[in-house]
């Protein structure tokens, strides 16, 4: 294979990856300068430079003065703060327009469904006088697979607003990310302009073979292949990953996302059809801050050096805690220093224990699955702030969670019926894999 560095070579490369696109799961490609197929060249594109000056709110002129500005429209996004008003919304927005702002002040759906609701996405149009044409809000509040949308329009003569409040469907786009971690996996997506649901997917993906809590190197890097939710074009919100790829410490792991039937539920495999769900999840929340591993410790209540017998996850109260494996709860109640506490035969003398839960959301018989949500993070028993306590016991005795999860028997591979299927998407993948750097290189330059 020719070297990455062959600008021939490279472009063959991406052109190809183009057409294998649709296979890993549909929608647009992230990248846009390749939706050209096999002729598309980024130095081919043709561009129009316009040079206008605009003036500013902040240039200190008066609005008669800015009124003469040329007649074009101005588009701006933004997010909704907590504490935000109609006037420091519009003016972060740039827009000059009391009119505006009073009849945002004073719309009833308006009040109810943007001050004081922090992080909805909002676009406007205005005049190049900064004069309110237009104000688009939309946000998700269910799992519908749909957004509201709300809209406030200046009427035709100019002279007033009108407003409307409705739903609609949202749209599946599909998005390709790579990065090189320098000090956390966040900060690294967060470079990389991923969500942080997407990081925190990635994270459980690889949970059984890479501890994102210890093991990251400055040098590793990641790629990723995410759905992208979006309303009017615009996105809204990540969903699932589709495919990821880590390299760690110098080895590789990969992932795809693969469901066999409509009747049964998708899971993530190795490119080589490997099914990755293990018996045992690595951890009872997602991924989060490890406040004390297992091993010996420094006992902040005690002060004393003692062995520690599990793993201690910092997190606020209220926080989810999910069962690692299925089983049945032999004990949900009060005990001791554990506080509100929950213990789970997973069979074959298998039992992990959930401590200091500030509620139990299950009983003492119960049959449960992996995943599935047993309480929420506290602080009760003998504990000096909210977090969760959790131990693994194999015979009685304590082992390190972690390893027990790597360890952990395999799900079922994919399938004969299914295997042409699976590698002609597995193969896809990885032609991803080996163009995406070049395409964040080529974006970058």
């Amino acid at each position: 294979m020719q070297a990455l560095g062959d600008s021939a070579y490279s472009k063959r490369l991406m052109a190809a990856v183009v057409g294998l696109l649709a296979l890993g799961g549909g929608g647009a490609f992230a990248v846009a300068s390749l939706a050209g197929g096999d002729e598309a060249d980024a130095a081919q594109v043709q561009q129009r430079m316009i040079d206008q000056e605009i003036a500013s709110l902040a240039s200190g002129k008066s609005l008669a003065s800015l009124v003469a500005a040329p007649d074009f429209v101005l588009h701006r996004s933004d997010r909704l703060r907590t504490g935000d008003s109609a006037e420091t919304l519009l003016q972060r927005l740039g827009v000059a327009d009391p009119a505006a702002s009073a009849y945002l002040r004073r719309n009833q759906v308006a009040i109810q469904n943007l001050w004081g609701r922090s992080n909805r996405d909002i676009t406007i149009e205005a005049t190049a006088d900064h004069q309110l044409l237009r104000l688009y809000a939309r946000w998700v509040s269910d799992d519908s697979g749909n957004f509201n949308r709300f809209v406030v329009e200046r009427t035709a003569d100019g002279k007033d607003f009108v407003a409307k409040l409705d739903t609609a469907e949202l749209t599946k786009s599909t998005r390709l990310a790579s990065g090189v971690v320098q000090s956390s996996l966040f900060g690294a997506t967060d470079a990389a302009n991923v969500p942080d649901n997407v990081a925190v997917q990635l994270a459980e993906i690889f949970s059984a073979q890479v501890n994102f809590h210890k093991n990251l190197r400055k040098g590793d890097t990641f790629t990723v292949v995410y759905e992208t939710l979006e309303a009017d074009g615009e996105p809204l919100r990540a969903g699932k990953v589709l495919s990821a790829e880590f390299v760690n410490s110098g080895k590789t792991y990969q992932a795809l996302w693969f469901q066999e039937d409509e009747n049964k539920p998708g899971a993530y495999y190795d490119l080589d059809g490997s099914n990755l769900r293990r018996a045992f999840l690595a951890s009872p929340l997602e991924f989060s801050r490890v406040s004390s591993n297992f091993g010996k410790r420094f006992h902040p209540i005690r002060k004393e050096w003692r062995n520690h017998n599990g793993t201690d996850y910092a997190a606020v109260t209220g926080t989810p805690i999910r069962t690692v494996g299925d089983g049945v709860v032999e004990f949900a109640g009060w005990h001791n220093g554990y506080g509100n506490v929950a213990y789970i035969d997973h069979g074959e003398q298998r039992v992990t224990v959930y401590a200091h839960m500030s509620r139990l959301d299950v009983k003492t018989g119960q049959r449960i699955a992996q995943g599935q949500v047993i309480g929420a993070v506290g602080s009760t028993g003998m504990s000096t702030g909210p977090h969760l306590h959790f131990e693994f016991r194999v015979n009685g005795e304590f082992k390190d969670p972690q390893i027990i999860a790597q360890d952990s028997a395999a799900a079922s591979p994919v399938t004969k019926a299914t295997r042409e299927r699976f590698n002609k998407l597995a193969e896809a993948t990885r032609m991803k894999f080996q163009v995406a750097p070049l395409m964040m290189q080529a974006n970058a330059e």
